[in-house]
């Protein structure tokens, strides 16, 4: 049986699997999102984006193609490496941790698609909500847009299998200690792999705690993709605009 040694994200995203176990992620929607979130916050034309954990950059190259000086930050090297190949002058790709500050500052920064809640010490939480601060130049936005923890638990699959390019996993879903975890199992040529993806159940009301703590004002949260209200029963998204 093969186990991660590091931290969950840093062994986990940094697979071959993780990406095609989630390869079917609705791109169209995505777009559609930063097309409704970049005119909400009437950005500058050819304005500074940091897209903070970018994974493999989709986000970040639609951003560019927008129009935008987009870039796209995380922690897998495998990611990043992969991003690079879309690099030009205005949308680059760096490894970086973002619990620290990247020296620059932008007129955003996104932490997109449940980019958050990841650390064991909640006090990372609240470092990487400070390190946006310190990223945010004067008349910048942060965008955190994080799932909406009521409806998933509420909504929770407790468990079932998804066949991706002929891998079975085995995904197991539950709440423990403050987290919703989902196990994730799988065989390849004979070779037993089992993962975990685990995230702090933050909600509003959490979050605005550790807004207050870092310094940062909330200014309006929407539920959904094409930005409408907020409802905590009902909406799967928690998108929060602050600075």
């Amino acid at each position: 049986m093969t186990k991660p040694t590091k931290a969950w994200y840093a062994s986990w995203f940094d697979t071959t699997y993780y990406h095609i176990l989630y390869k079917d992620r609705d791109y169209a929607e995505a777009q559609s999102f930063m097309d409704n979130l970049t005119n909400y916050l009437n950005l500058p034309k050819n304005g500074k984006i940091l897209d903070l954990a970018c994974g493999k950059g989709r986000h970040s190259v639609y951003l560019n193609k927008l129009g935008y000086n987009v870039t796209g930050v995380d922690l897998s090297e495998h990611s990043i490496n992969y991003a690079k190949q879309f690099e030009n002058d205005s949308l680059r790709f760096d490894v970086h941790n973002m619990t620290k500050p990247y020296p620059e500052t932008f007129d955003a920064v996104f932490n997109l698609f449940t980019s958050f809640g990841y650390f064991e010490n909640d006090d990372y939480n609240l470092r990487t909500i400070e390190a946006i601060k310190t990223e945010l130049n004067a008349y910048g936005f942060g965008v955190i847009d994080f799932m909406n923890v009521n409806y998933v638990i509420n909504n929770l699959v407790a468990e079932d299998t998804k066949t991706v390019e002929g891998i079975t996993f085995r995904q197991k879903r539950s709440v423990k200690n403050g987290y919703i975890v989902k196990d994730i199992a799988f065989d390849i040529d004979e070779e037993h792999y089992c993962f975990e993806e685990r995230v702090k159940a933050i909600s509003l009301d959490d979050f605005n705690l550790l807004f207050r703590k870092a310094g940062v004002y909330l200014l309006d949260v929407f539920g959904d993709y094409k930005l409408n209200k907020f409802h905590p029963e009902t909406s799967e998204r928690l998108i929060m605009i602050f600075k």
